[in-house]
């Protein structure tokens, strides 16, 4: 073995070697920016262009790619792409928590795997990595798997893998800024980023910071949202009225008689500083007149402010070993803003004492001193939900190559650690316990109003609530002593320790056989801490105990590249590939994936491609771990006697104890569908075990030699999900019980004697079924250069022929094509065209972004439904640069350049559209480039 003498090849080998992260890496680089993908972890090859040339399909946005979208998030590039289904973003108020995901196939966050730099990045605790954790800033491109590679990555590779390239050969100096907003004057957007590089004769060193902070926009600023229902105006207002509403029967669901209100009117009675409203003041309450509007208070679009540093390096310790290390800092500051709380005494089970100074029924007044029902709209404090995330990543490792037996081999070793802490604080929920002696007896002492005991001693601390009081009414201190500022905090991380090898095996006649092999043991660990008063369930939000948990597993795989015919009539190319992976993990055990390739090239122009895959998702510590949380779901109630099947499930519901004249009227006035008024509990199961998959690709690429610059490709897929792991919902776990008769679905819920279902048990199980099929299709087309510049067009799209579902094996299939359900946008086709222009230093892009229509299905109150058609939507987005003589470059875009609206969607769970279109508006920007 002569390692000396093959030191250029070896040093250009460790290069790519180098550049490609090692850990899960798939991806090598040379010195012009090109990808190769055939070494390290997927096994295919280049021949025109990378994203189409490969055993699998592969799509790569390169950084020009990336800059030409106008964004400033890595969750709004990936948003874009047309195998993108449905993931978080800052447009999800409530229920967001300021992170973002991306969906491949719609198959849901935590079944796209992410990495970056070919290694697995930190997950939260639902097992969906937050794409805000990594700074848009340091990516060199994003290299996009439309396939399954559990069997090369290991847990979650389901629907495919994102893997983010980082910068690193990057030399100089380079500075962007960026400004941008809407066309209404809101949502600014402004980022800040620098990259320092310096290279010597051993290594090199990339250094990063970024800055980017974004404005909300209130969903008041736009006419599609600032309604609860978009076109119904007040007849869909909150019933909760900012104004104090009484009632003098009040019931635990509600109220025996009409429901009275102050109006914006009222003149208080006695006290000056702490007027009582007497009952002639009363009016009776109709929600078209005294109705809140809530959704202009809320949150349209999320703020954020992101903050990071970014270092990467690489040293050669020897002509044939690099030491290697990156690390991360991420900060991330999130909110999100509901409409002020809707205080009642049906929700919080606490009534106005008839000796509160406030009961108009006070005997101090003449009344009987009873106790009375109340509401009231907290209009005077909004609620508020703040997230700080703090995200680390370290990574050191060695890599290396050497030489045995004539054969090129590669290896590396290393250690990566990743974790994320989050401190969450929420404002404007109500401290039960203070809200209770808040509406107990009171009374005027020295001209104060003062809590008192049975005694009429003062109470000390205490500070009476009057909830009566009309809309903006309520004094500082009373909301002070009634509402509480909560802090929970969460953690996720991961540490692993891997090792990789690869080389050849054996020459064949069609060329040398590869092989790659390697090992990984990773931990998993988290835990969320709620307040120790949410967790006590003394608040008016959702209650939920801690949740801690973790496992650790061990990998091992082997990877073959067989080339079976090569220059042959027929057969150009025929390669065989091979990959197999053995898990064992602490919690449910082991299991094994494989993947098998194909790529066939029966003439120059054109590769045939397939594989075959299975895979597989472990649970996430939530599905494992995940402590009781308080679920107000929505549900139909199929032994109400008012429901149109309850003729089947009658005898049933009778002898589970249901009277037969029951009607569920505290979810609807007319029917028996809507959301439960008492809380139900959503926790874990601990004996999951993982979901599998079979993933079928087959396509082809055309790069036609007498067309230059062209490629199309098309590529069938299918996948095939058991096992899914997901809760039951409400209605389904009333139709086993019910309908077929399981009694374990009936033990998980409790009716009080009246009828009404007061608690029921939500959690995990391995309990359905999923699979879609589909077609991409892309073009990419580089035109002879003319007189007027150049032209570039490319176009990226996806068609869905099958996407159903079963819950169980007794079920049949249901299709979800096509079809809107809440968050869940199964579009048939989605797609995006872009043509570019270039002309010396001045450029210019037109992109359209396509969204097929849907079918929005619609629940009536005799517990049938419709469909409503939501029109199909195009966003166009413009963008124009310039490079200035100096070494910069100008760019002025628009993004929704034509102004046009998203689709109304009414079974969007708010603003009457689904938050994976945008928002209306046009979103004007400019960056601005400098480079040293």
């Amino acid at each position: 073995m002569n390692c000396k003498s093959n030191k250029l090849r070896d040093a250009v080998v460790l290069a790519l070697v180098a550049s490609a992260g090692t850990t899960g890496a798939a991806f090598a680089q040379d010195n012009s920016g090109a990808t190769t993908l055939d070494r390290i972890e997927v096994t295919g090859s280049r021949i025109r262009s990378v994203d189409v040339e490969t055993s699998q399909p592969i799509l790569v946005l390169k950084r020009e790619d990336i800059q030409k979208q106008g964004v400033t998030s890595v969750a709004d590039v990936l948003t874009r792409i047309s195998a993108n289904g449905a993931g978080s973003n800052t447009t999800f108020n409530n229920g967001g928590d300021g992170s973002a995901t991306v969906s491949l196939r719609n198959l849901g966050a935590a079944r796209t795997l992410v990495l970056v730099n070919g290694r697995r990045w930190v997950s939260g605790l639902t097992g969906s990595v937050d794409l805000n954790t990594i700074p848009a800033a340091v990516i060199e491109r994003i290299e996009i798997l439309k396939d399954g590679a559990s069997s090369i990555y290991g847990s979650d590779a389901v629907a495919g893998v994102v893997n983010i390239i980082t910068r690193t050969d990057f030399e100089g100096a380079e500075v962007n800024a960026y400004v941008g907003q809407y066309g209404q004057g809101d949502g600014q957007r402004t980022s800040f980023d620098a990259t320092v590089g310096v290279s010597g004769e051993r290594g090199n060193l990339v250094l990063g910071l970024s800055r980017v902070k974004e404005d909300a926009v209130m969903a008041g600023a736009r006419a599609i949202s600032a309604v609860p229902y978009y076109g119904y105006g007040s007849s869909t207002f909150s019933s909760y009225s900012a104004s104090g509403r009484m009632c003098s029967q009040p019931t635990a669901s509600g109220c025996a008689v009409g429901w009275g209100v102050l109006p914006n009117s009222a003149q208080g009675s006695g006290n000056a500083n702490d007027p009582y409203y007497g009952l002639n003041q009363y009016v009776p309450y109709t929600t078209d007149e005294y109705g809140y509007n809530y959704a202009k208070d809320n949150y349209l679009i999320t703020p954020q402010k992101r903050s990071s540093l970014y270092a990467q390096g690489a040293y050669d310790l020897t002509d044939n070993v690099r030491f290697k290390v990156d690390a991360l800092f991420n900060e991330r500051r999130s909110a999100q803003q509901l409409a002020g709380y809707p205080l009642a005494h049906i929700s919080t089970g606490i009534m106005m004492s008839g000796e509160s100074y406030y009961n108009p029924y006070n005997t101090l007044y003449g009344g009987d001193g009873r106790e009375v029902g109340w509401s009231h709209r907290l209009t005077e404090m909004a609620r508020l939900y703040e997230q700080n995330d703090k995200t680390q990543h370290v990574y050191a490792g060695l890599e290396g190559v050497f030489e045995l037996s004539d054969r090129q081999f590669s290896w590396d070793a290393g250690y990566s650690f990743n974790k994320t802490d989050q401190t969450e604080t929420q404002f404007g929920d109500a401290n039960l316990i203070t809200l209770a002696n808040s509406l107990g007896p009171s009374a005027l002492v020295n001209g104060v109003v003062r809590c008192v005991d049975g005694s009429g001693d003062v109470i000390d601390g205490c500070v009476p609530f009057n909830p009566l009081s009309p809309a903006g009414a309520i004094p500082k201190e009373q909301l002070d002593y009634i509402l509480f500022t909560a802090h929970n905090t969460y953690q996720y991380r991961n540490e692993s320790v891997t090792a990789n090898i690869s080389g050849d095996v054996v020459e064949l006649p069609a060329g040398w056989m590869g092989f790659a092999a390697g090992y990984e043991h990773r931990k998993e660990s988290g835990f969320s801490s709620p307040d120790a008063l949410i967790a006590s369930g003394n608040t008016s939000g959702n209650a939920f105990t801690p949740t801690n948990g973790g496992y650790s597993l061990d990998d091992y795989y082997l990877e073959l590249l067989v080339p079976l015919l090569k220059d042959l009539p027929g057969a150009n190319l025929l390669e065989l590939s091979v990959a197999g992976r053995f898990s064992d993990y602490s919690t449910f055990g082991t299991t094994t994936n494989s993947k098998f390739g194909l790529k066939w090239k029966p003439v120059e122009d054109l590769l045939v491609r397939a594989s075959y895959a299975t895979g597989f998702r472990a649970p996430s510590i939530n599905n494992l771990y995940l402590g009781a949380s308080d679920d107000f779901a929505n549900y139909s109630d199929p032994c109400s006697s008012n429901d149109v099947n309850y003729a089947n499930v009658a005898a049933a519901c009778q002898a589970a104890g249901v009277p037969a004249n029951f009607v569920a009227s505290y979810n609807s006035a007319t029917g028996n569908s809507g959301q439960t008024i008492f809380p139900f509990t959503r926790t874990a199961n601990a004996d999951l075990q993982p979901e599998t998959a079979k993933n079928y690709t087959l396509g082809f690429v055309y790069s036609p030699s007498y067309v230059q610059g062209l490629d199309i490709s098309l590529d069938w897929w299918k996948i095939e999900l058991k096992d899914s792991i997901s809760s039951p919902s409400a209605n389904y776990i009333l139709e086993q019980c019910y309908e077929k008769g399981v009694t374990a679905y009936c033990d998980l819920f409790t009716r009080e004697a009246s009828g009404l279902i007061t608690q029921m048990t939500l959690q995990p199980m391995n309990f359905g079924q999923e699979r879609l099929e589909g077609y991409d299709f892309s073009v990419k087309y580089r035109m002879p250069e003319t007189s007027i510049g150049q032209f570039n067009f490319s176009l990226d799209s996806t068609y869905v022929s099958v996407r159903e579902n079963k819950v169980d094996a007794d079920t049949p299939w249901e299709s979800n094509n096509g079809i809107y359900w809440e968050f869940d946008p199964n579009w048939r086709v989605r797609g995006s065209a872009t043509i570019d222009w270039s002309f010396g230093d001045f450029s210019a892009s037109w992109t359209a972004r396509y969204y097929s229509s849907l079918k929005d299905y619609q629940w009536g109150d005799d517990g049938q439904g419709n469909y409503n058609h939501v029109d199909s939507t195009v966003f166009n987005d413009l963008q124009i640069a310039y490079n200035l003589p100096w070494n910069a470059t100008i760019r002025v875009g628009a993004n929704n350049v034509l102004d046009r609206d998203p689709p109304v969607i009414m079974g969007a769970f708010a603003n009457s559209f689904d938050p994976q279109y945008m928002i209306p508006g046009r979103y004007s920007y400019l960056q601005y480039t400098q480079r040293f």
